[in-house]
């Protein structure tokens, strides 16, 4: 009988349960773990969808191997992503692996844009239906997460605003003349 996928085995130590966080992160390295954590526990856990915003995801972890390999695990079951940035300009040189993933899965991926926005005011978040992670505060990585349903609830509907404020961006390919 083949092991069960799911099931952590001591000689990967990779396919341990993810725990995600709750409550009040400090720092950046914190963030950016949570940020790592979230995105494997979507793709083990098989999150339908995920809303990921920030100004310019700069300071997020998105072109790391291990980041790549989560979205592309979640990717393969159908699911839905809307990203939602100020713009994308800096996303090709900061997070190269994570463009090359993005094409592969454009289809899957809705991407938005706020190009008159202040980046102070786009949220800097993560929400999917069970989860949630905010940083209240980008220069010193104060971050709120769990799964609070009111807070959840809460995130989506700003989210929702800034997707009604924003326009399509950051388009998986360019055509050129």
């Amino acid at each position: 009988m083949a092991p069960d996928p799911q099931t952590p085995r001591p000689d990967r130590p990779d396919t341990a349960p993810v725990v995600l966080p709750a409550g009040r992160l400090e720092g950046r390295e914190l963030f950016r773990q949570a940020v790592r954590d979230a995105l494997a526990s979507a793709a083990a856990q098989g999150w339908h969808e995920i809303m990921l915003s920030d100004a310019s995801f700069e300071d997020w972890p998105l072109g790391e191997l291990a980041v790549v390999e989560s979205l592309h695990a979640w990717a393969r079951h159908g699911r839905r992503m809307t990203l939602l940035a100020r713009r994308y300009d800096d996303i090709p040189l900061r997070h190269p692996r994570f463009v090359q993933w993005r094409q592969t899965w454009s289809h899957r991926i809705d991407c938005h844009g706020c190009r008159h926005a202040d980046p102070l005011e786009i949220p800097s978040a993560i929400w999917s239906p069970g989860w949630y992670l905010q940083r209240l505060d980008v220069d010193h990585c104060t971050t709120v997460c769990g799964e609070d349903p009111q807070r959840r609830a809460l995130l989506r509907n700003t989210l929702d605003e800034w997707l009604r404020r924003s326009a399509p961006a950051f388009p998986a390919t360019t055509l050129g003349l």
